[in-house]
């Protein structure tokens, strides 16, 4: 019983018929509602915890709050069975570049005035942070997920968040140590000029070149990448 509160819940959850942040009924509302008891009640609230569904607040003033599906919980079972897997670091930069390639590709076919604009300001925001190395490093990461985000495939949004969730986790501490250093300086530059040129084919409609140009620049910072040697170790997201 418990199992089948949890899947009507979860599904108002999911459908949004239950909105994030929205509080539940009360428990003898909803006992009355599933005709179930209150253990059995509680036990699927347990059981939407742990899926990251609701959270509870114990106390006079507690209860469970709707939270919606967020692609960070996934990333982190995933992250584990790819940590079990022996995946490397090199293994999860291949698929990244599977999946913004061909992203960059569908951007310049469906790309609205809007979104060019949101493309123009992100590399005027990252331009003002050339000089400050871990700070234009971020701005970098978060264009390339914009990229992937605007190029409408709702898919590929979930799974390129996936990995660079999992990738964030394992290699900003040597992103970090590497920032300012002469070679990182050359490649954030090298990297810019690419994300100016992608604009620009983005703008002219241009899906071919732009997905060409996005595979080469993602093999370009993958050479840079794998000369550090902790990109062809297992990961370690446990510490």
């Amino acid at each position: 019983m418990a199992e089948l509160v949890a899947a009507q819940l979860r599904r108002k959850i999911v459908r949004g018929e239950l909105a994030g942040g929205e509080a539940l009924p009360a428990e003898t509302t909803l006992m009355e509602e599933f005709s179930v008891s209150r253990p059995t009640l509680r036990e699927a609230f347990r059981v939407l915890e742990s899926e990251a569904l609701i959270s509870i607040r114990r106390g006079a003033r507690g209860g469970a709050r709707v939270q919606v599906p967020r692609g960070e919980v996934a990333a982190r079972y995933a992250g584990l069975v790819l940590e079990h897997r022996g995946t490397t670091l090199q293994d999860l930069y291949e698929a990244r570049h599977l999946i913004e390639a061909p992203c960059a590709g569908l951007l310049a076919r469906c790309a609205t005035d809007d979104d060019i604009a949101r493309l123009n300001e992100a590399v005027r925001d990252a331009e003002r942070l050339i000089d400050d190395p871990p700070a234009f490093i971020r701005a970098h990461m978060q264009f390339h997920a914009l990229v992937v985000d605007l190029s409408g495939n709702e898919t590929m949004r979930v799974l390129n968040g996936m990995v660079r969730h999992i990738i964030d986790q394992a290699n900003w501490s040597h992103v970090d140590l590497d920032a300012g250093s002469p070679e990182n300086l050359v490649a954030n530059r090298k990297g810019f000029r690419a994300h100016v040129r992608l604009v620009e084919l983005v703008s002219a409609r241009q899906p071919e070149d732009a997905e060409e140009l996005w595979r080469f620049h993602l093999q370009e910072a993958g050479k840079y990448l794998l000369n550090n040697k902790s990109m062809t170790t297992v990961l370690d997201l446990l510490g």
